[in-house]
């Protein structure tokens, strides 16, 4: 089990990047749909490349 904090600073550090996201695109003027779209694609597909990669698993200690 991975700890509680490492997920919720992963998870911050993902919802700011989608944010950062969502005002660019609202900054170029691109129409609802994508401003709507394209941040959730980037959350979901951004935790599952970090689960992937291991960010929130915790190696175990024999």
């Amino acid at each position: 089990m991975v700890s509680k904090p490492r997920v919720a600073l992963g998870m911050l550090i993902l919802v700011a990047l989608t944010g950062g996201l969502l005002a660019l695109l609202i900054s170029l003027d691109v129409g609802a749909f994508w401003a709507k779209t394209l941040p959730l694609a980037f959350l979901v597909g951004a935790a599952t490349v970090a689960q992937s990669l291991g960010l929130f698993t915790k190696k175990a200690k024999d």
